[in-house]
């Protein structure tokens, strides 16, 4: 039964890291529920492991997350900034620092797929009409939203479920986490700077065309929202059950049909989740993660120093992905010290913006912009991608050790 459990994963897991199967039109989150049906037909979980298996504060808590940050979007809170940002006058240096701080400011407190989702477009056209290369720019909104993200334990996925299932504390993660992502995204502005110098040299017009409006109503409603959830973050309550809380009250709309708003939550993306919790806790119960962290503690290497960290880090978020990186590491460890992982929320963040294939967060900005007519492909993200992940690696690595959260 072993060697069956360790084929599904391996198989499993290599499918997400090619993104999709061979001949089929099957995507990551088809990738992991076949795998976890397959586990569960075998008997190698059973229906009450499956159950056990599954953090559901996580899945609850990201749900609510994506309803919240959906109520924004169809707002045109996103749309509004991100054409502010495309027409504004100024130099192309400055638009960049302005993509990079917006960018990164929403993903700090909003889940950054969506907000590249809704973003990445507008840039492209309102760039497009300044007579300016969208490249350089969709560059510093994929980077800001991974480095912006790293702040919070609510800025992406893979935080969310480093800070319910280590029961992080909110406050404390943001002082950890929140100087280097800050110190990211200057690095994001520099490098885009220096790696796109050409083609951000050339002259822009400034466009006179006006925003899209934002729906002042339930914008405001939004707002409202976030705050009463920071607060409520700050609170000895449940972050799952306070979020929740919040994303019901936003239900309650007289212009918003609670069926559109539920149907924008990216259920795929949590069914990746669900599906990667069962995968990795019948890996777990092999033994096999927890020998394997084991021996490379007993050769001086474990996962719980930077000296390991930074490089698995690197090469998980870019071979299998953040995400399923994390969860495959909680299964065999759930006990880390909170510095450890804040660390692993941090690293494993900012090694997402080395490739394209880093962060779902990339390659949505990706195949948005192909969708509005610009090409950003693997070496147009890597041009920056590799070298701003590496200086703001190297920067998270520096804080957290003078900080005392890990050591080396």
């Amino acid at each position: 039964m072993t060697w069956v459990v360790v084929a599904i994963f391996v198989l499993a897991y290599a499918g997400l890291a090619l993104g999709r199967l061979p001949g089929l039109a099957v995507d990551r989150s088809g990738i992991a529920v076949i795998a976890a049906v397959a586990l569960a037909a075998i008997g190698a979980v059973r229906p009450a492991e499956i159950a056990a298996a599954i953090h559901f504060p996580t899945l609850v808590l990201l749900f609510a997350l994506m309803i919240l940050s959906d109520r924004f979007a169809a707002a045109g809170v996103h749309a509004y900034l991100a054409a502010r940002v495309a027409a504004a006058a100024g130099s192309p240096t400055r638009l960049l620092i302005l993509t990079t701080m917006v960018a990164g400011g929403l993903s700090a407190v909003l889940v950054n797929d969506i907000v590249v989702f809704v973003m990445a477009p507008l840039l492209v056209g309102g760039l497009r009409a300044r007579g300016l290369d969208p490249r350089p720019f969709l560059a510093a909104l994929a980077g800001a939203a991974n480095a912006g993200s790293a702040a919070t334990i609510v800025g992406n996925p893979q935080n969310i479920v480093i800070g319910q299932v280590g029961g992080l504390d909110f406050l404390d993660f943001v002082l950890a986490c929140g100087p280097p992502a800050i110190g990211a995204l200057a690095i994001v502005v520099v490098v885009v700077r220096v790696v796109w110098r050409a083609e951000l040299a050339a002259p822009s017009v400034a466009t006179a065309a006006p925003p899209p409006p934002v729906a002042r109503g339930p914008a405001r409603k939004a707002a409202i929202a976030a705050l009463v959830l920071l607060v409520l973050f700050f609170a000895p309550v449940p972050r799952d059950l306070a979020a929740l809380v919040v994303a019901a009250a936003l239900l309650l709309s007289r212009r918003f049909a609670s069926r559109e708003m539920l149907a924008a939550v990216d259920w795929p993306l949590l069914a990746l989740f669900a599906s990667l919790f069962v995968i990795n806790a019948a890996l777990a119960q092999t033994g096999i993660t927890r020998a394997g962290l084991d021996w490379l503690a007993a050769q001086g290497l474990g996962f719980d120093t930077l000296r390991t960290m930074l490089p698995g880090a690197l090469l998980a978020s870019n071979g299998i992905g953040n995400v399923p990186a994390v969860i495959l590491l909680l299964a065999a460890e759930p006990n880390w010290s909170p510095g450890v992982l804040q660390a692993l929320a941090l690293t494993t963040t900012l090694a997402g913006n080395f490739f394209l294939v880093g962060s779902i967060a990339n390659l949505i900005v990706a195949e948005r912009a192909a969708a509005a007519g610009v090409v950003f492909g693997f070496a147009d993200h890597a041009r920056a991608g590799v070298p701003m992940t590496l200086a703001s690696l190297a920067l998270a690595a520096a804080w957290l050790v003078g900080t005392g959260r890990i050591g080396l």
